[in-house]
């Protein structure tokens, strides 16, 4: 639920009224937007021009980004006129090109910024969504590595348990507040298991069940679904019990960490109050729901346990021994119990006003005949899609918040994917159905948009762009695929205002950088993977009651009388992230992942440690980057830098505070960076952050850490290297946790490593040291290890100096050493290039 703290009745009841806001516009505006991922080369191809004032352009044009060669041309630009603050626009269709390379367009005179065609450009998406779910899930927060609402809680509308506590702790946050619904987080569920039922190739292990770095040998979205599973569970502790939401708008009580949550609920209890999914008109303040029964929370439930039954199985087989129970009790409990159980207001008018349950029972219907085979559910299941062929919202321009949800029917694929001919075409052509309501909609406009720009609007754009997906896979038909690009380019880019709508994606690109985030607000923490709200009309934007802009609005000249948007922390209407949302994406683009991956993708993929820290890039090419630390001594700096120039290798230096402050090592640090080699942070004094026995006790609390590792940064920036520009962290002693790795996470910073196998990173031994080791053992280390499993992707440490005792130096070896890799077919990278799955 959003997090509002200044509302009235008005705020909750959406308009389709063009209103008329002061915006000002800029004269002269033209821009081509574009998705700012890419695009796969075989795929649909479709910039925008738009311009602010009248303008008439006849053609355009393809260029490489680097030579500037003209490599397409098109005269055949389609006007689509007047939409939003735009007088005149375009759609550019480049379909045709599909040469992988860097690009840009030129219509007139304006450019567009550059892009790729690769069939890579959507690798690792998927799982870069999955950090924001981390970042929501409640109990124990990785990301926080902190603990909130273990309390959780005490029954309500339960008139055989009223105030027991029953322990419900665990399950995601729903947005930037801290409520949590089953029907958010059942949908979630649900969606993270389709996704990877259907596309499980698409996802790596880098995270373990807790959520913190380091892999454990199952993919994260199953970790993920796993826990928010755990939650679902917890929340269905019989047969008869279904609840429905943890806590009220009563958290609506200004910006906070969820571990510092400071709401109480009732003095008298511990925890927040836990409401029954019933027929009971809830809210325990002023304001009531509408519910009329228990399908819409139970459906969601059922579809969720059956889907797990099957797909969890694979990883958790006894935990999944009791979800075909559950499933089926579930869905029992519904088809006895029809209607919705919203979720309960409080002090305010405002709750997820769901009025469709249909939609619930047939994906529990259909999920379940996948599981048991039983004709019953078949039927069942038929019976109501016919009953909701196409999703109420499609069409709409006024919609209640989350009045229709889940906004995406999944129910119809999975009954269409599991019935024979005349019933697969039937129940296929309810898709078709919606999507011809959304083509013409949208097809008049340029950007190819049919959604309802109501709060969430993304959700929306997420659905449609789903729906089509599955329709294609049900039937192969063409007739939509030019929409579902429009829609997938709209999230990344191609839209007014030329901002992806998923926080951190691309890193390289325009995207919201000041989300509506407790996180982010007090911490500056941001919330990477998360999909935003999204534009909302401009009649919603201007009816709402406690937005305050914090920054100047750098989109103001693309604002207009038809849809806002704001990329301002003030703007909880279009720029707050959602935990479902975030979800149900994960479908499309591991979709995305898994196709081009069919079409020979070859995705590249990090090496992890137990800490999380990535210590090997991929291992498809013989790629080698050096690295270097230093901290007290730099004996070998004039040579290392001979030898890299001899060899025009750039490589990555990572250096104490202390060093960076010694002017004696100034010369070098300046001389290096001249150079173009990579300057990183150690750490500023050399810290030990865990003790060396197995169990690695930290020795350094969470403010030590970051204080020393911010001076570190402090003492870089005297010689013009910002922190944003070098992300890579080497830990000191080259040993830390994965709670160090989660800290440096959190400054968004990028924990890295050695590649273990050599012992190159014991050229700093001395003689009368224990673990001793010669520069020829360390050499042979390294050229033994080459011959038995190959350096691919290897990050090979040593240190610019070491202690006067040890006279066996292991950089007067570099220059043979490189030799040696280079005439075994070695290209030495750069550790950015290394590291970076996409070129």
């Amino acid at each position: 639920m959003k997090n509002i703290f200044l509302v009235i009745s008005l705020c909750f009841i959406f308009f389709s009224a063009v209103a008329k806001p002061p915006f000002e516009r800029n004269a002269g505006v033209s821009v081509i937007r574009i998705n700012q991922l890419g695009y796969t080369p075989s795929s649909i191809k479709v910039a925008v021009f738009g311009a602010i004032e009248q303008i008439e352009i006849d053609s355009f044009s393809l260029h490489d980004a680097d030579t500037d060669k003209e490599v397409f041309k098109s005269k055949t630009p389609i006007s689509k006129g007047a939409y939003g603050p735009f007088k005149s626009s375009y759609r550019l269709n480049f379909s045709a090109f599909e040469t992988p390379g860097k690009y840009y367009l030129l219509a007139g005179s304006i450019k567009s910024p550059e892009f790729r065609i690769n069939t890579d450009v959507y690798d690792h998406t998927a799982d870069f969504l999955l950090e924001y779910m981390r970042q929501q899930r409640c109990g124990y927060n990785p990301y926080l590595t902190a603990t909130c609402h273990l309390d959780d809680g005490y029954i309500l509308y339960n008139p055989e348990k009223e105030g027991e506590r029953v322990d419900v702790s665990g399950g995601w946050h729903d947005a930037s507040d801290y409520l949590q619904y089953t029907a958010t987080s059942a949908n979630a569920v649900f969606q993270l298991l389709f996704a990877y039922r259907d596309n499980p190739e698409a996802f790596d292990d880098a995270y373990g069940a807790d959520g913190l770095p380091g892999s454990n040998g199952i993919p994260d979205v199953m970790d993920e679904a796993k826990f928010g599973m755990d939650w679902l569970k917890k929340m269905n502790p019989s047969s008869t019990e279904y609840y429905n939401q943890i806590a009220d708008d009563r958290d609506h009580s200004g910006y906070r960490l969820p571990n510092n949550d400071s709401v109480v609920y009732d003095p008298n209890r511990l925890g927040r109050p836990v409401y029954l999914a019933s027929a009971e008109k809830q809210g325990v303040l002023k304001y009531k729901n509408r519910s009329t029964g228990v399908a819409s929370t139970v459906g969601k439930y059922a579809s969720a346990f059956a889907i797990g039954a099957t797909v969890l199985k694979e990883f958790y087989p006894e935990y999944t021994d009791d979800l075909a129970k559950r499933a089926e009790e579930a869905y029992k409990y519904g088809e006895l119990h029809p209607g919705v159980s919203q979720t309960a207001p409080g002090r305010s008018p405002y709750f997820y006003e769901e009025d469709n349950w249909i939609d619930d029972m047939e994906l529990a219907a259909s999920s379940l005949y996948k599981l048991t085979g039983d004709k019953s559910f078949k039927k069942s299941a038929l019976k109501y899609a016919s009953e909701e062929k196409i999703t109420p919202w499609i069409g709409r321009d006024t919609i209640l918040h989350y009045q229709y949800y889940p906004f995406l029917n999944a129910g119809h694929y999975e009954l269409a994917s599991a019935v024979e001919s005349n019933e697969r075409k039937e129940v296929t052509s309810y898709y078709a159905k919606g999507l011809q309501m959304l083509h013409e909609r949208g097809k008049g406009n340029p950007f190819y948009i049919g959604i309802p720009f109501v709060w969430c609007s993304n959700n929306f754009v997420t659905a449609a762009v789903t729906q089509s997906r599955l329709y294609h896979k049900l039937t192969d038909d063409d007739t939509y695929l030019e929409m579902e690009a429009a829609l997938r380019d709209w999230l990344f880019g191609c839209n007014i205002w030329g901002t992806s709508m998923i926080v951190g994606i691309p890193a390289h690109g325009d995207t919201p950088t000041d989300p509506h985030s407790s996180l982010y607000l007090l911490e500056g923490y941001q919330t990477n993977g998360g999909l935003i709200d999204g534009p909302v009309y401009a009649s919603i934007a201007n009816s709402l009651i406690g937005v305050e802009l914090h920054e100047e609005d750098e989109y103001a000249q693309f604002q207009s009388d038809l849809v806002v948007y704001q990329d301002d922390v003030g703007s909880y209407s279009t720029n707050e992230p959602t935990m479902d949302g975030t979800a149900s994406l994960v479908y499309y683009l591991s979709y995305l992942e898994s196709e081009s991956m069919k079409t020979g993708n070859q995705k590249k993929r990090y090496t992890y440690d137990l800490s999380g820290s990535i210590v090997r890039g991929d291992r498809s090419e013989k790629k080698i980057s050096l690295l270097f630390s230093g901290h007290e001594y730099a004996d070998g700096a004039v040579e290392i830098l001979r030898v890299l120039d001899k060899h025009n290798i750039k490589a990555s230096f990572f250096l104490t505070g202390d060093f960076y402050r010694n002017e004696t090592f100034a010369p070098f640090i300046k001389k290096t960076k001249k150079s173009g080699h990579y300057l990183g942070a150690h750490s500023d004094k050399h810290l030990l952050y865990n003790d060396w026995t197995k169990e690695k006790k930290r020795l350094v609390t969470q403010d030590e850490f970051k204080s020393d590792l911010k001076a570190n940064y402090s003492e870089m920036e005297k010689f013009g290297v910002q922190k944003e520009d070098v992300p890579y962290f080497l830990p000191p002693f080259e040993w830390n946790d994965n709670i160090i790795t989660q800290w440096a996470d959190q400054m968004s910073i990028t924990m890295i490593n050695y590649s273990p196998g050599s012992i190159s990173h014991a050229d700093y031994t001395t003689p009368e040291m224990e673990n001793y080791r010669t520069t020829e053992e360390i050499v042979s280390s390294i050229l033994t290890l080459e011959e038995t499993e190959g350096l691919n992707g290897f990050l090979l440490l040593s240190h610019i100096g070491t202690h006067p005792d040890r006279t066996d130096k292991f950089y007067d070896k570099l220059d043979s050493l490189i030799t040696i890799l280079k005439e075994r077919g070695y290209e030495f990278d750069t550790l950015t290039n290394n590291l970076n799955l996409k070129k």
